[in-house]
């Protein structure tokens, strides 16, 4: 009950400072970039307070020693929840996040989205997902921004496997800049589409970066192990759900002929498979 009751208000709390905070700050679309960036690091701020003193949710970020410094570089993020999303702007100095160009039709929000300078996938079909997300990734690492990029381009709870897509994989070998992991536990206190949200502290380590110059199979290999080992000790830690055993493991499995394969959940070579 008092979790539920807690739940409650925060939600009532956040709905409504989002509704009024879209309006209210709007007039921050019209000044430059950089001020525009401190006002929405003081409105995320804002919502980690309401998630203290309401929800009962904190945070520790672990790992902040093995993010490079300067210069462009990519994060392969784990995505359990929409906590992280409203994160991002706090723990990077100027991130673009790759994101659905949909979401550019949301009112205020999409003008906040754009005026911020994220990465603009069209998912329509493949080819066009991987067309705007390299002309995207390349117009940020030009400005020599962060990319966040989620790799399994979906909220995955904790528990639960599914397959890694082709995107990260693509802008390291086009790039040639290092791939940070980013491991997380915050679908354990933050549900998707869920109601109820759970008091703990939430756990964000981000890994040893993944050196440019390795073949695009062999990091994207490297990357799904390390980020998957890594976000089922940290769910583990916290009494969550061990992940099931995954099938066909990568380091067994080699890349199929024309397929493009490189183990169980990548599968980089198939037509329906998305960019991000």
């Amino acid at each position: 009950m008092i979790v539920f009751l807690r739940s409650l208000a925060f939600n009532i709390a956040f709905f409504t400072w989002m509704a009024l905070a879209s309006v209210l700050l709007s007039f921050s679309l019209l000044l430059p970039r950089p001020h525009l960036l401190a006002i929405m690091r003081w409105f995320l701020g804002s919502i980690a307070f309401l998630e203290r003193t309401l929800a009962g949710i904190r945070y520790e970020v672990r790992g902040r020693e093995h993010l490079p410094k300067g210069g462009c570089y990519l994060v392969g993020a784990k995505h359990q929840s929409a906590w992280e999303t409203m994160k991002l702007l706090l723990l990077f100095d100027d991130p673009a996040v790759a994101l659905k160009k949909e979401l550019l039709k949301m009112p205020l929000w999409g003008s906040y989205a754009r005026q911020t300078g994220m990465i603009m996938v069209d998912r329509a079909a493949r080819t066009r997902a991987l067309s705007s997300l390299m002309e995207g990734a390349q117009r940020v690492a030009a400005e020599g921004r962060q990319i966040v990029i989620f790799p399994q381009g979906t909220r995955t709870a904790p528990g639960t496997n599914h397959p890694y897509r082709v995107g990260i994989g693509l802008l390291y070998e086009r790039l040639k800049v290092p791939i940070v992991p980013m491991a997380l536990n915050s679908g354990l206190y933050w549900p998707r589409r869920s109601f109820i949200k759970y008091p703990g502290t939430i756990v964000i380590e981000f890994l040893p970066p993944i050196p440019p110059g390795l073949e695009r199979y062999a990091a994207m290999i490297e990357l799904e192990q390390r980020l998957e080992a890594a976000t089922d000790r940290l769910v583990v830690e916290a009494g969550g759900p061990p992940c099931p055993p995954r099938p066909h493991p990568p380091e067994s499995a080699g890349r199929s002929k024309g397929k493009g394969r490189t183990g169980s959940r990548l599968g980089m070579g198939e037509k329906n498979d998305r960019a991000v």
